[in-house]
C-alpha cells in the first residue's frame, strides 16, 4: 500500500507523523511519500519536497512564492502520474490542497482531508470543492463534523490528535526545574510558528513584557521559539526595542515546557492553543496583521473567534485580541487581562477552572489511531467499489 500526503503547516507535520506510525503499527508494508516536513521525514516518510519551508498566511505573504507554488503543483502532478499512489491524504494548507486534490481526484485516486480547512470559519462557498474534489473528511472536532456532515460530505469525526500527542509527550525535566526556579510569575509568550507572526506580532509582545515586568518585578517571560530562525529573529527584535534588560530567555523546541511552568500565557493564535487547553494554562490570544489582510478577513469570517478552544466551548475562554493598526488600546486591555491573573489567584484559577471543563466535555482519546483506521478502511473497500462498478 502506498500513501502521498501533502502537509504544509509545522502543525500539520508533527501530526502527519503520529498518523504515520499509527498506519505503520496496521499495516508494516505501508509505504509513504509526501510533500511535507521534517518530523513526518524522521517517522519513515519519503519526503519529496519539505512544503513546510513554505508555510505562509494570507495572500500578501504568498503573492511572492506563487511561481514557487506553481512549480511545486506540477511536481506534485508528475509524482501523481508516475506513482500512482493508493490514496492521497491532505492536510490543512488548503491554498495548496486544493490543487493537489483536484489532480488526484482526475486520476481516480481517493482522497482524503485530515484536520480539513476550516471553512465554517470563513469562505464556506469553498464547501463546493470539497463535494468535488474530496472523497472522506476525517474531523478533529465534533461541531466540525456536524457541519461537514450537513453539506453533505462523508466525514469521520476522529478527535483532535493534538491532546493525544500532548498526553504521551515526555518534557525535559532539566527545563521545568529551570523555569520553576526562575521567578515568582512565570508569563509564557508563544510568538507563532510561522515567519510572518513572529515579525508582526513579537514587537507588540515585548511591548506587554516590558509593562509586566515593571508591574512585577520578579516576573520572568520564556518565549517558547519554534525553529532557530525564529529565536534568532526575536533576538534581532529584542536589540532593536532595547529590550536586552527585559527577564527574557529564548527556548527552542520548549513550547510544552514553557506552556507547562506557566500560570499564564500570551500566544498568537494557533492550533497551539489546543495544547493550551490540554494542560490547562490560561492565555491571552493575540493576532496582529496589517490592514490589507484584517480587510479581507472581516470580508471572509464568518465566526465568533478565533482561537479553537473558544470555537469549541462557542464563548470567550480565551481573551482574543485581533490588531491592526496602533497596538495601543489592545497592549492597554491585554496588560489589564494578565496583571489581574497575576496579582489574583481566585482570577487565574477561575480562569483555570474554565477550561479544565471544556477538556473534560470535550476530548476523545486516540485521535490518531481512529485516523488511522478510517483511512485504512476506506482505503481496502475502495478497489471493491470499483470492481462491483
Amino acid at each position: 500500500m502506498h500513501l502521498f500526503f501533502s502537509v504544509g503547516e509545522p502543525s500539520g507535520d508533527q501530526h502527519t507523523a503520529h498518523l504515520i506510525h499509527e498506519i505503520r503499527n496496521r499495516r508494516p508494508d505501508a509505504r509513504f511519500s509526501a510533500f511535507g516536513g521534517p518530523e513526518m521525514q524522521a517517522a519513515g516518510c519519503e519526503l519529496e519536497v519539505r512544503l513546510t519551508d513554505y508555510a505562509v498566511m494570507g495572500i500578501f505573504n504568498v503573492l511572492p512564492l506563487i511561481f514557487k507554488f506553481i512549480q511545486l503543483l506540477k511536481q506534485a502532478g508528475q509524482f501523481l502520474e508516475t506513482q500512482r499512489p493508493d490514496a492521497v491524504i491532505l492536510v490543512d494548507f488548503p491554498g495548496f490542497n486544493w490543487w493537489i486534490a483536484k489532480k488526484a481526484k482526475s486520476l481516480g485516486i481517493p482522497v482524503f482531508y485530515y484536520l480539513p480547512p476550516q471553512l465554517w470559519a470563513w469562505a464556506p462557498w469553498r464547501i463546493r470543492r470539497v463535494r468535488k474534489n474530496i472523497d472522506y473528511v476525517l474531523s478533529g472536532l465534533q461541531f466540525e463534523k456536524q457541519w461537514y456532515e450537513s453539506r453533505g460530505v462523508k466525514v469521520d469525526y476522529t478527535g483532535h490528535p493534538f491532546f493525544d500527542e500532548v498526553a504521551s509527550r515526555s518534557l525535559d525535566q532539566g527545563v521545568l526545574d529551570e523555569l520553576s526556579q526562575s521567578g515568582e510569575k512565570i508569563v509564557g509568550i508563544l510568538p507563532g510558528s510561522r515567519t510572518s507572526e513572529v515579525n508582526y506580532n513579537f514587537p507588540m509582545m515585548l511591548r506587554i513584557i516590558r509593562q509586566l515586568s515593571q508591574q512585577f518585578p520578579n516576573s520572568v517571560f520564556p518565549v517558547a521559539c519554534y525553529k532557530e530562525a525564529h529565536r534568532e529573529l526575536c533576538k534581532k527584535w529584542i536589540e532593536q526595542q532595547a529590550a536586552t534588560d527585559l527577564p527574557i530567555k529564548l527556548y527552542l523546541k520548549k513550547s510544552s515546557e514553557v506552556i507547562e511552568s506557566a500560570q499564564c500565557c500570551l500566544m498568537v493564535s494557533g492550533s497551539i492553543s489546543l495544547e493550551l487547553l490540554a494542560r490547562k494554562t490560561p492565555a491571552v490570544v493575540i493576532y496582529r496583521s496589517h490592514w490589507g489582510m484584517y480587510v479581507m478577513a472581516n470580508l471572509l469570517i464568518t465566526c465568533k473567534y478565533m482561537s479553537l478552544p473558544n470555537l469549541i466551548a462557542n464563548r470567550e475562554l480565551m481573551p482574543e485580541f485581533p490588531s491592526v493598526g496602533s497596538p495601543e488600546k489592545d497592549i492597554a486591555k491585554i496588560n489589564t487581562i494578565l496583571s489581574d491573573w497575576l496579582c489574583t489567584p481566585l482570577s487565574l484559577e477561575r480562569a483555570r477552572n474554565r477550561l479544565i471543563s471544556l477538556y473534560q466535555e470535550t476530548v476523545i482519546p486516540g485521535a490518531s489511531a481512529q485516523a488511522a483506521e478510517s483511512i485504512l478502511r476506506n482505503v481496502e473497500t475502495e478497489p471493491q467499489q470499483k470492481a462491483a462498478a
